[in-house]
């Protein structure tokens, strides 16, 4: 059945969503789905953006072959040669064998690595600022490489102001009936997840998002299509300032990020102890997370949001609780700048976690870490209640 939507007289979504995937790319979760985007485009000659997950070709195939009404496809845009949107392209050469591949030269070489037909007979390979007019039509390419993978761009189409933005501006979560942002919730029921996709994602690349960015600045856009999740057509300086701030790597909110690790309860305790006494202080919109029952992609994304970081860790092994040092390898790849640290640890012997977790984040930019840590003995003891008031208060300090 065609399940292809109309986004403009002439562009159509021809996607599909994936309500049954548990791990996108096998490690990040997604309770919500995912939607597999691509778009055709209908003038004198016809377009078709990206190619979707092989799980789904078969449907994208109908969605295409409903749009085209008989008509033929001239060209295929791929934008990004990741799998979950390359995969079709062969299926789309057999059902369509005129169709040119526009691409660049770095995608088809990466072609060639996934694919056995003849590369060369179809690929048009395109460099930054090359244009192809489909009739009103006309088609722009902006090479955008290491967003995220190094043999991606973008495409401008400059009559009606469409941005194809491959990966970027996406989000984790299939479409649900209304497929444009503006018919959504979207900072109730969609940021989250969008912070979620970006930081993961994307986010290690941050210069090169900011490059981007930059070359976006200089083009009027009226509509974004990512390759997953909603369509966007309003409030785009909203999205974009999103994306700038994530991507310079700056805290959205003056708040604090409390991750501890905790294996019989006491350090649980000193974690929900600083929460308490900085909500007491007024900190809003605090986030407490356990590593053990967390996946380190939610907690990476409230590292992003938050402009303070604490960590609290049990010795184990005679160093890291083994989730938080998962937790840490985490931020640490994805290149988070720009926060404060504090740290806390403990250990009923031999506590040296504090020592381990500062060494994770040497290597990370502009990280402000603590003079003010805490050492816990087993359990957080009424005798230190002026060593954790020091600790509350140095973090306090930092939010102003």
């Amino acid at each position: 059945m065609n399940c292809s939507r109309r986004l403009t007289d002439t562009l159509y979504w021809v996607g599909a969503n994936d309500r049954r995937i548990a791990l996108f790319e096998n490690v990040y979760p997604v309770p919500r789905g995912v939607s597999y985007n691509s778009y055709l485009l209908l003038d004198e000659k016809t377009a078709l953006f990206d190619t979707i997950d092989q799980a789904f070709t078969h449907q994208l195939l109908e969605n295409v072959s409903s749009v085209l009404d008989g008509r033929s496809l001239d060209y295929l845009i791929v934008n990004h040669m990741e799998p979950d949107h390359c995969a079709s392209i062969a299926d789309i050469l057999f059902r369509y064998p005129g169709v040119k591949i526009v691409c660049t030269a770095k995608a088809a070489n990466m072609m060639k690595q996934f694919f056995e037909f003849d590369v060369d007979q179809y690929v048009v390979p395109v460099k930054e600022g090359d244009t192809l007019s489909l009739g009103v039509h006309t088609l722009t390419f902006v090479m955008a490489p290491m967003v995220h993978w190094p043999e991606v761009m973008v495409t401008y189409e400059t009559t009606e102001k469409i941005l194809f933005s491959a990966d970027a501006f996406g989000s984790f979560g299939a479409i649900n009936g209304n497929i444009f942002a503006d018919e959504t919730d979207y900072k109730n029921q969609w940021l989250p997840e969008a912070r979620r996709y970006y930081c993961n994602i994307v986010g290690k690349y941050g210069p090169q998002v900011q490059a981007l960015l930059k070359k976006a600045s200089r083009l009027e856009i009226s509509m974004i299509c990512p390759l997953h999740s909603l369509v966007w057509r309003k409030d785009l300086d909203w999205l974009l300032e999103k994306y700038s701030r994530w991507s310079s790597y700056e805290p959205e909110e003056k708040t604090v990020l409390i991750a501890y690790a905790s294996v019989y309860g006491h350090t649980e305790q000193a974690a929900d102890a600083i929460a308490a006494r900085l909500a007491e202080r007024g900190v809003p919109n605090i986030a407490v997370y356990d590593v053990s029952k967390t996946h380190p992609s939610y907690i990476l994304a409230d590292a992003f949001r938050c402009s303070a970081l604490v960590f609290a860790s049990i010795t184990y092994n005679n160093g890291i609780f083994c989730n938080m040092e998962t937790l840490l390898h985490q931020i640490a790849a994805h290149n988070l700048q720009n926060r404060t640290v504090a740290f806390l640890e403990n250990g009923s012997w031999a506590p040296v976690s504090v020592k381990h977790m500062t060494d994770t984040f040497a290597s990370l930019k502009n990280m402000k870490v603590l003079e003010e840590s805490l050492t816990i003995r087993s359990s957080l003891k009424n005798c230190q209640g002026d060593c954790l008031e020091a600790l509350v208060d140095s973090i306090f300090q930092s939010l102003a």
